[in-house]
């Protein structure tokens, strides 16, 4: 009997204690640059077809706010040895990126410059990469066409050399 008893209090106390919890107020998000609060709106998954030297493959692209909606993050390829993830967030009131990349390194971006349509980063000198020797991602062109539809054209470089840019276009998948 005196195991029961201990159990239902603990179960009472942990509950009294989860009441408590959900009862404070979530802290209040900070501002957000308008440039990120345009990349929140592509929360949710989009298919397009991207040829990365293979010829064409499908791409699928999952997008998702984390840590009190402060992050944007994307994956890419998930579940595959292709996997990327990309975080978007602001850094000084500016909307700036940071790419896990395939190749094992993590090029950073911020803000070049944003339109009604578009938004542009450029390579970040302090993310540690070397230009001349490392192959990455340097620079990103998002444009979005319509609601449902975007084109991300990535800059990379390829031991030291600039390669082609090859624009993807992506949909919304409909739930």
């Amino acid at each position: 009997m005196k195991m029961k008893t201990k159990i239902t209090s603990i179960c009472a106390t942990l509950l009294l204690a989860a009441a408590a919890l959900n009862a404070v107020e979530p802290p209040k998000p900070r501002p957000a640059s308008p440039e990120f609060e345009r990349m929140k709106s592509l929360v949710g998954t989009w298919k397009g077809t991207v040829d990365i030297g293979q010829g064409p493959i499908e791409m699928v692209s999952q997008y998702r706010l984390l840590a009190g909606g402060s992050v944007l993050e994307e994956k890419v390829f998930a579940g595959t040895p292709n996997e990327m993830t990309t975080m978007f967030y602001d850094k000084d009131g500016k909307l700036a990126l940071t790419h896990y990349c395939m190749f094992g390194n993590r090029p950073a971006m911020v803000l070049k410059s944003a339109d009604g349509n578009s938004i542009q980063f450029a390579f970040d000198k302090a993310c540690g990469i070397d230009v001349k020797t490392e192959s990455h991602m340097h620079a990103m062109t998002l444009t979005f066409d319509d609601v449902d539809t975007i084109t991300a054209s990535c800059k990379s470089f390829m031991d030291g050399k600039e390669m082609p840019e090859k624009p993807t276009t992506l949909k919304r998948v409909k739930s």
